[in-house]
């Protein structure tokens, strides 16, 4: 009997690899939209105002719904892709002689949980609030188009529709509706009540409270809550609770592993594209050593029962015992925030470059709509003007109820759209690293580190893409560290904020008669005092200390307290004093 051929054994042996891969299908699908889910969230919640942009314009009665604090990012530098490797390593080795020593790691695990317990709380109450977030603009948002118009829906008291013609001006509406519904839902007859109630579920993320905590020489803290970070913070806190005391499923093991590195993605920033291409290079042979000639990492990520990494559960093997405990996959946080905050530099560089294009089409008045996702390259040279800055994160509804409008006769930077040439390159290299990883491990059967083909798809997708836009020095030369002419006195504040400032330290010192105390207030009291400064500052006073009435800084706090105590005829909050 003649063999088969060389193609036909081919086709054999790849038919009988599929048999064996076939039931961990769900599960490595599992495990990559899992690692692909914290990667495209996070990259997005990073994205803030770059360099190429002007400062946002804000209307005066939208000013206190966009004025959101901007979380700085941790640059990392060139001599970082020395340092963590090294400190890596140690920690590593560290786990692992201490796992070793203690034979039992029972009580490590429950030191190490009790310590991550901390930042999985916020980390998850970011995770959870955000995404509460865009799930109410999804569903409820601030304009949409119906009827040939765009709608924009005004909070109360003004519970009207504001109307605006449509961009082709053939459809007119004398309609006028309180309905907070959006599209066609809104001709649905509402009663009084059910109408006010989802009017103030429409503006549940308007209504803020600043909170305000100080400890003599220890914390001095600032910021605001709204009621989705009260939810988020309240089912973080479960969470980590159940996951200690409990049980640790493998699903809450994930979401805290997702808070991890949502927040890791905008904490960390790789600077420029070089710095991270060295960082993920150096790492890259940091886990081709710890994974391939030593036993480090794959005893550490089996012996610690913490949330540094995402489990996915296998099928049983076939004549398991029906009472064995289940097996899973893992994936450390690694290898999904590493790569991650490298595509999360491509997405900030898309949007870079989005308003570099703005820019020289405002200048230039007749380039054409088509040529918005032309390479910077190509376009013709010009003096910059700057578009002013469109903050995105309230604009991901626009996705949906606007989608029936135009792209050309969109304002095209007031869209969460913009075109991602780097971000999708860099996901796609990801995604086949990941793939690879996933099939030599099935092949050899053997863990495998997923940096050795992680990062070769991810530096390799976006260099590779820079190149064929013919935008490789554009991408050499882009630093987030860079400050351009509007951004030099980025260490200076504005006077009024300044001002601002002086005098809340000024009513805190009146108030604070402990060493501790803490305080809840409307963050309209903010809006209230920066009207009151730029008021002043719009009467004549430029660092005198009385104004063209006479009236000194003692009357300016005054005015202040008496502004805390009424705020549109509504208590702003009572100060709590703690002993």
């Amino acid at each position: 009997m003649a063999e088969p051929s060389f193609f036909a054994q081919i086709l054999g042996r790849l038919a009988f690899e599929f048999s064996q891969i076939q039931p961990l299908i769900p599960t490595y699908t599992h495990l990559l939209l899992s690692a692909l889910f914290p990667i495209f969230t996070g990259a997005h919640a990073s994205l803030s105002r770059p360099s190429s942009a002007a400062k946002p314009v804000i209307k005066e009665e939208d000013a206190e719904e966009e004025d959101e604090e901007v979380q700085k990012m941790e640059g990392l530098s060139p001599s970082d892709a020395i340092m963590f490797p090294i400190l890596a390593g140690s920690t590593l080795a560290a786990l692992y002689f201490l796992i070793q020593w203690l034979q039992d790691p029972a009580f490590l695990n429950k030191v190490l949980n009790w310590y991550f317990a901390v930042f999985g709380c916020f980390s998850v109450t970011k995770l959870l609030s955000n995404g509460m977030e865009l799930v109410h603009s999804l569903f409820l948002p601030q304009r949409y188009i119906f009827e040939g118009y765009l709608w924009e829906l005004k909070s109360p008291p003004h519970k009207s529709l504001a109307a605006t013609p449509s961009t082709d001006g053939t459809r007119t509406s004398s309609r006028s509706n309180s309905s907070p519904l959006p599209g066609i839902l809104s001709l649905i007859p509402l009663p009084f009540s059910i109408s006010n109630l989802l009017w103030a579920v429409h503006d549940l993320p308007r209504r803020k409270w600043a909170l305000q905590a100080y400890v003599h020489r220890l914390v001095a803290s600032k910021t605001s809550i709204n009621v989705f970070d009260i939810l988020g913070l309240s089912f973080g806190i479960l969470s980590v609770l159940y996951f200690n005391l409990v049980d640790k499923p493998w699903f809450l093991t994930n979401l805290m592993g997702f808070g991890f590195s949502y927040g890791a993605m905008q904490l960390l920033s790789p600077t420029t594209f070089t710095t991270g291409s060295l960082i993920l290079s150096a790492l890259f042979f940091y886990d081709i050593y710890f994974v391939f000639y030593t036993p480090m990492m794959v005893t550490v990520a089996k012996s610690l029962d913490i949330p540094i990494k995402l489990v996915f559960p296998r099928p049983q093997e076939p004549g398991a015992a029906p009472d064995m405990k289940p097996s899973h996959a893992m994936l450390g946080l690694g290898d999904v925030i590493l790569p991650g905050i490298m595509i999360g530099l491509a997405l900030r560089f898309d949007l870079y470059m989005h308003y570099r294009r703005m820019s020289k089409h405002r200048a230039q008045k007749s380039v054409k709509s088509t040529e918005a996702t032309l390479p910077f390259s190509q376009l013709t040279s010009g003096k910059d003007d700057k578009v002013p800055f469109v903050p995105l994160r309230t604009k991901w509804s626009d996705l949906i109820w606007l989608a029936r409008l135009p792209y050309s006769k969109r304002v095209s930077h007031d869209s969460a759209d913009f075109p991602k040439p780097y971000f999708y390159a860099s996901l796609a290299g990801y995604t086949v690293g990941m793939l690879t990883t996933l099939g030599v491990m099935q092949a050899w059967g053997h863990a495998q580190p997923a940096l050795l083909y992680l990062v070769p798809g991810v530096l390799g997708s976006l260099w590779l893409t820079a190149l064929i836009r013919g935008e490789l020095k554009a991408m050499w030369n882009f630093s987030e560290a860079e400050e351009d002419e509007n951004d030099k006195g980025k260490g200076e504040k504005d006077a009024a904020d300044t001002k601002v400032e002086e005098l809340e330290e000024q009513m805190d010192k009146e108030h604070a008669k402990h060493l501790v105390y803490f305080s809840v207030s409307r963050s309209k009291l903010g809006e209230k005092l920066r009207h009151a400064a730029k008021e002043e500052k719009a009467h004549g006073e430029s660092g005198s200390k009385k104004d063209n009435n006479g009236t000194d800084d003692k009357g300016t706090i005054r005015r202040s307290e008496r502004l805390m105590r009424d705020t549109d005829g509504e208590p702003t909050g009572k100060r709590q004093r703690v002993a």
